[in-house]
């Protein structure tokens, strides 16, 4: 069992958890993720690493409310403890010898851009962010951003925090300006990273993004994460997430990504209804 350390939430639909993973911690990189069960009955799920602490032996996941399983989790309280924990899995995200790079963050996926980030700024890395949301109300992770970035833009749809506008208006102004990139990190939604993609590509700027697909049993042996990078079949768990954004066929992955979008709906709603009848 693995014992919830700290609980946080972070805004209305997005909650942070510090979990009791010592041996997890102790291997864990940046870009890397785990895949937990709540309870025994319940499904595995795969969430990446936001950030870990080797001396107190913990790992920090940050995730949204969207579906029967994470409504589930989002329950649980500090001292309480999952089902399972296991990890870290997948490929860390490659940060030798950069010098310079833009990390492009969207919603819930800085919480994945933020430990690459971090992990970019201590090893000397210049490092420009620039993370978007949709209002103030859904900001995350602003001040540890701040912490770790030479440059930091906000954009919001509304422009209710930061500037309005999209990530990718602010990350074309930077190079359009003289800023040269070795590399632009970006991790959000699938149309956010399309979108940059399309925008490096046209500066001939590498670009790398984290995927992250169905997934079941993290291993490569169930196919579920299956994406098509320059025309072959590679696996989220195994061969990523990470991957190269000019090459990834994002119309697939969206396609993919939306199949259980209602069956996932009407489970949220399920345990909803649950939680409030044992409330009652």
């Amino acid at each position: 069992m693995y014992k919830i350390i700290r609980k946080k939430q972070l805004n209305p639909t997005v909650t942070l958890m510090d979990i009791e993973a010592p041996m997890v911690a102790k291997k864990a990189e940046p870009g890397q993720f785990i895949i937990l069960r709540v309870d025994e009955n319940g499904e595995r799920i795969p969430l990446t690493i936001a950030d870990f602490d080797r001396e107190k032996g913990t790992v920090t996941i940050i995730f949204q409310i969207v579906g029967s399983t994470t409504e589930k989790l989002n329950h649980k309280n500090e001292g309480e403890s999952l089902q399972d924990f296991v990890g870290p899995l997948g490929t860390a995200t490659k940060t030798d010898g950069l010098k310079k790079v833009a990390v492009i963050g969207g919603g819930v996926g800085c919480a994945i851009a933020y430990p690459v980030a971090k992990k970019l700024h201590d090893l000397g890395c210049e490092v420009h962010s620039v993370v978007g949301f949709r209002n103030s109300g859904l900001v995350i992770l602003e001040d540890e951003f701040k912490g770790v970035s030479d440059k930091l833009f906000v954009m919001t749809d509304d422009g209710s925090s930061g500037r309005k506008g999209l990530v990718t208006e602010a990350l074309k102004e930077l190079i359009e300006s003289g800023e040269k990139y070795d590399e632009v990190i970006a991790i959000g939604p699938l149309i956010m990273m399309k979108f940059v993609c399309a925008l490096t590509k046209e500066y001939g700027v590498k670009t790398t993004v984290s995927m992250n697909p169905i997934m079941i049993d993290g291993t490569g042996m169930c196919g579920g994460c299956r994406l098509t990078v320059g025309g072959e079949t590679k696996f989220a768990c195994v061969d990523g997430p990470d991957f190269d954004g000019h090459l990834v066929d994002f119309d697939e992955a969206m396609e993919r990504g939306s199949m259980y979008r209602e069956f996932e709906r009407h489970k949220h709603e399920e345990t909803c209804c649950l939680f409030s009848k044992e409330v009652k």
